[in-house]
């Protein structure tokens, strides 16, 4: 008998939505990801008082989050893939990696995660990188499915290393959607989709998903112009965000969690987010 995901994730999606603040970019290797996560003690100090829905880190740092006692602290969301096509420079070989390929969800149901995430990377000429993306998710599929794990899909088309120096996302339509209905065939029980360049085409992702879908931050930008963006993919559809630069390496990310959650769970505007968190 499967063991159903819906009371995990019903601890990340409070009253419908979920802010997720990333914490996992550690597994990435890049020395600049880190800038504001040299601390990670302070960090999550920081988050469990701003009460976001959820914060996602891998199984290493987790125990800073779930030995608190806090009845009402975010839920934990584990990365439990890593790989090297976040870095700066592209590698001769490129490659993902499960952390723990026997047994892959192990460490989640150690720290009683709501949710497991893994990607599936688009690179372009990387089919190999691809291929093992695919046979990771159908391995932690089978793990999740076997104990009522919720599976988080990162679908992530990008663009060529040579356009803009490490590879960025690729905000085209066509190409997000047709690897989220990947990741949905799959079996998602949430899918991470990056935001299309133009915003009124994400209700196509949200349609295509047909699972609950939240919108992948990526590299920081002025908070007033990720404020508006949210706004507007949040009227596409999307149930939440999982942004992680644009909090943690801000000044005051009490503020910023306070503004996305009045959002997500309140619906206001981005230019109400916007008064929120200049409150404080």
């Amino acid at each position: 008998m499967r063991l159903s995901p819906k009371a995990r994730m019903n601890r990340m999606f409070t009253h419908g939505g979920c802010l997720d603040v990333a914490l996992d970019h550690g597994v990435c290797n890049e020395p600049g990801f880190l800038k504001g996560l040299e601390d990670m003690e302070r960090v999550v100090d920081t988050l469990i008082a701003a009460k976001p829905d959820a914060i996602q880190m891998a199984y290493g740092q987790a125990d800073l989050l779930q030995s608190r006692p806090e009845k009402d602290k975010p839920a934990l969301v584990m990365r439990i893939d890593m790989g090297n096509p976040y870095n700066d420079q592209r590698h001769r070989v490129m490659w993902s990696a499960l952390q723990n390929h026997d047994e892959p969800i192990v460490g989640a149901l150690e720290m009683d995660a709501a949710c497991v995430v893994v990607n599936l990377f688009m690179l372009p000429d990387e089919p190999d990188l691809f291929h093992q993306c695919v046979k990771n998710i159908s391995r932690v599929r089978a793990a999740c499915h076997t104990y009522g794990m919720p599976l988080m899909i990162e679908p992530l088309v990008m663009l060529p290393n040579d356009v803009r120096g490490g590879y960025q996302v690729d905000g085209d339509a066509e190409k997000i959607i047709t690897l989220v209905r990947l990741a949905s065939e799959m079996g998602a029980d949430i899918i991470k989709a990056d935001p299309t360049s133009n915003p009124e085409d994400f209700h196509r992702v949200v349609e295509t998903a047909r699972v609950p879908v939240l919108v992948r931050g990526g590299g920081k930008e002025d908070l007033k112009t990720v404020l508006k963006k949210s706004a507007a993919l949040m009227a596409q559809g999307a149930r939440g965000m999982v942004y992680g630069r644009n909090i943690y390496q801000h000044d005051n990310p009490k503020a910023v969690v306070n503004a996305l959650m009045a959002m997500i769970h309140h619906g206001a505007s981005g230019d109400e987010a916007w008064d929120i968190y200049n409150r404080g």
